[in-house]
């Protein structure tokens, strides 16, 4: 009995003593200002610190800005069409403004990041604990990947900045429908969630489920008047866009190009096919494994990153066995949080936890595992780590051993993507230096050092009517001043024997498309290692041209001594 009140007794002392829990979320409570000041500050450093003044091997940012310049150069007659065009359209008008600068379209990404921090703090602050936020905030401002992308010319930072506003529009919708819940008095709340779902939706595809989502929320807590104004506010904005999209360019939408791409069982071959149900299946799990059991940790700092291009569907599929472990720990973790949210009834974490499962669940279904960029998990991670540092704070905040774990593994975290972020700080500082001095090469392996070069001296060096056919085309536009190269990105007319090409089709194929030449590089299929592995798709198109016609490629330059880039010219 007396073991017994003793226990009782030192329950009640604890529940009466301020915990260190108690005294983080009072100091956060009292210094808030103080502490978005400094995640600004620590943002705004690493923004520089990680500064790229180049342009990403990914060769996605590349086009982008090709895509950008052909709004302005060939108005009305292009619209981009390989994913959501916003971002894209925003750099069409940068470049109508200002002309084709590159370092003016970062330093609006810099910007835009910058921002995306400040919308996020304001969302969340003074809503979750603050020995929640404050992790989690470490994370989004000083992430290395975010900072990456933040002077890259990727969709992320300014994805990322109109996400932390559509949280930041819908929390002042819920506080405000929390005092009045007639929704039909709040006009201006409803139009600036719906101006936002419509900017994210058409910034990524994969966040078009934020209506679907925001209607759902509603309809689960039956307000039927709200689920459909929801609905009204996302059409105010999305009806007039498509009215203008087509009056100006026809029946073009952001799903008529990607949409075949990411129906097939590998996007660089078409001659396999459209996947089937059972393909989207073991896409979701493959998936799942690759972004929750691999990215996710890689993010933390908790991983080693090995990054390079998969070179077929097999050889991620043997990938993502190495991770399923990891991931349904990630995958448990988020569920039971989840759960948690629901039967606490946390109406706003609620319909975040919705809206981030739903963009990872469309993720997982749609794309093809062998992309494995780990941009897919980037921007649902913020929301992913409120749950889980959530979930472990309401299962330990009554016992004084648990805090001091928790404080240990947030501690742990925190410095990881510290120390990983300045780490790449302080090796990035002398390659931008000389990036920025004029040294536009420098900092690239020799491989992309000659591949680029060769796309300058194809501008400067040929005829202007020249069309050059690039296994990465929008890279060769950006270092090739402008000018416009052909993209290759499989094996055309593939023969099914040898896969390679056909060689009268392959020609048959350039001279309908009047490409008059060829540049075949020597890309790594592993960046860190001159392995002799190289990407060889434009080799398997050229190789049964001149075995079958020796005379019909002319080699005309060759850049480089070693891992060297050629130019044929192809005769008549």
């Amino acid at each position: 009995m007396a073991k017994s009140t003793t226990s009782k007794n030192t329950a009640t002392n604890f529940s009466n003593h301020k915990t260190i829990f108690d005294k983080v979320n009072a100091w956060g409570e009292k210094n808030s200002s103080k502490l978005l000041g400094l995640f600004l500050s620590l943002s705004l450093l690493l923004s520089f610190m990680l500064f790229n003044a180049r342009i990403s091997e990914a060769h996605d940012d590349a086009l982008y800005l090709e895509g950008g310049w052909r709004y302005v150069n060939e108005f009305p007659n292009y619209f981009y069409t390989q994913n959501a065009p916003l971002y894209v359209l925003f750099l069409g008008l940068l470049t109508k403004l200002f002309g084709f600068k590159l370092l003016l379209f970062k330093l609006f990404n810099v910007v835009f990041n910058f921002f995306a921090v400040y919308f996020f703090f304001k969302s969340f602050n003074k809503r979750i604990p603050y020995i929640v936020l404050i992790p989690v905030m470490v994370f989004v401002s000083c992430n290395h990947l975010i900072q990456y992308y933040a002077s890259m010319t990727f969709t992320e930072a300014f994805y990322l900045f109109l996400q932390s506003l559509f949280f930041y529009w819908f929390f002042k919708l819920y506080d405000a429908l929390v005092i009045e819940p007639n929704g039909t008095k709040h006009i201006k709340l409803w139009l600036m969630v719906g101006l936002f779902a419509f900017l994210i939706a058409t910034c990524k595809s994969v966040a078009i489920v934020g209506v679907p989502v925001l209607i759902f929320y509603f309809l689960i807590q039956k307000e039927w008047k709200n689920a459909g104004l929801s609905l009204a506010a996302y059409l105010v904005f999305k009806i007039p866009y498509e009215l203008i999209v087509k009056l100006i360019w026809g029946s073009q939408n952001q799903f008529s190009g990607q949409s075949k791409i990411l129906l097939l069982k590998d996007p660089y071959d078409k001659a396999a096919g459209n996947d089937d149900f059972a393909g989207f299946v073991g896409r979701f799990f493959d998936n799942c494994n690759l972004y929750l059991g691999k990215r996710f940790y890689e993010l933390l700092g908790l991983r080693e990153e090995y990054v390079r291009p998969l070179e077929s569907q097999l050889e991620a599929d043997k990938l993502t066995k190495e991770y399923k472990y990891l991931a349904f720990i990630v995958v448990v973790v988020l569920l039971i949080a989840l759960f948690k949210v629901f039967k606490e009834k946390n109406k706003p974490l609620i319909f975040l936890s919705l809206f981030t499962g739903a963009q990872l669940l469309l993720s997982f279904v749609i794309l093809q595992a062998r992309w494995d960029q780990p941009r897919i998990v980037l921007i649902c991670m913020p929301v992913m780590l409120i749950l889980m540092y959530l979930l472990f704070y309401n299962l330990v905040k009554k016992s004084g051993m648990g805090q001091n774990i928790y404080l240990v593994i947030a501690l742990i975290l925190s410095s990881s993507v510290l120390i990983s972020s300045f780490k790449r700080g302080m090796v990035n500082i002398p390659i931008v230096k000389k990036n920025l001095a004029g040294n536009i090469y420098y900092g690239y392996t020799p491989d992309w050092q000659n591949f680029l070069k060769c796309s300058e001296w194809c501008a400067d060096s040929l005829p202007k009517n020249s069309l050059v056919a690039s296994r990465k085309a929008p890279m060769s536009f950006v270092y090739g001043k402008g000018k416009k190269f052909f993209p290759v990105y499989s094996v055309v007319t593939k023969d099914s024997l040898t896969q390679q090409s056909q060689p009268d089709s392959a020609l048959a194929y350039f001279a309908k498309n009047n490409v008059t030449h060829i540049m075949v590089g020597s890309l790594r299929i592993n960046p860190q290692v001159n392995s002799g592995q190289i990407i060889n798709t434009i080799h398997n198109i050229i190789q049964p041209i001149i075995t079958k016609y020796p005379n019909k490629l002319k080699l005309v330059h060759t850049e480089g001594t070693s891992e060297e880039t050629y130019v044929f010219e192809i005769t008549k």
